[in-house]
């Protein structure tokens, strides 16, 4: 879904684990920015050696990024876990110093469980709401962190100029004799 969205392209987009397994790359031009968004399974566990070996060989497009988002399903219960078994999978690639973000997706599907006034036992995460959990080691990563709703589309534009900031910089790094590319021609008052 934020494939399409970001790309204005039609990827088959299910709410299933492994719904698409091959990778697919689109242009996306966020105001005068052109660049490339693959989109690759990075979830990965418990699954036979053999067809770890095969989704490790659809990452390959993470060794060649210069920026990853990792888009996490904030609704899931064990959302953290999977998020530390991506971490993993990339630092096994090679990859874990790369310059990354965390787009937590589904903040429509976030639910928590009120506790009474009376009940003084302790917050599980069952308990936390979603402005509870913002305020969380999330709240470190500042713009490295995003909440978002595909579905719903909220909040895509912060998301879209968090991620034009971040591949501007990038590009005007690799490449500092093309920064006329990308000046603000802004009207004076």
């Amino acid at each position: 879904t934020l494939m399409n969205l970001m790309s204005k392209s039609e990827v088959f987009a299910e709410n299933k684990l492994f719904a698409t397994l091959d990778t697919t790359v689109r242009k996306v031009v966020v105001e005068n920015l052109p660049f490339l968004l693959a989109d690759t399974v990075g979830f990965i566990r418990k699954l036979p050696t053999d067809l770890v070996d095969s989704f490790k060989s659809t990452l390959d497009e993470v060794r060649e990024a210069d920026l990853l988002l990792h888009v996490v399903d904030i609704s899931h219960p064990d959302f953290e876990e999977q998020i530390k078994v991506v971490d993993k999978t990339l630092a096994d690639l090679g990859c874990a110093d790369k310059p990354s973000m965390i787009i937590f997706n589904k903040i429509d599907a976030y639910t928590w469980v009120e506790k009474e006034a009376d009940d003084l036992t302790p917050k599980t995460k069952e308990n936390i709401t979603l402005e509870e959990l913002k305020k969380t080691w999330m709240a470190k990563m500042g713009d490295d962190c995003l909440f978002i709703s595909a579905k719903e589309k909220t909040n895509i534009q912060e998301m879209r100029d968090v991620i034009y900031k971040r591949v501007r910089e990038l590009h005007v790094q690799k490449y500092p004799y093309n920064d006329f590319l990308y000046q603000n021609y802004e009207e004076e008052e």
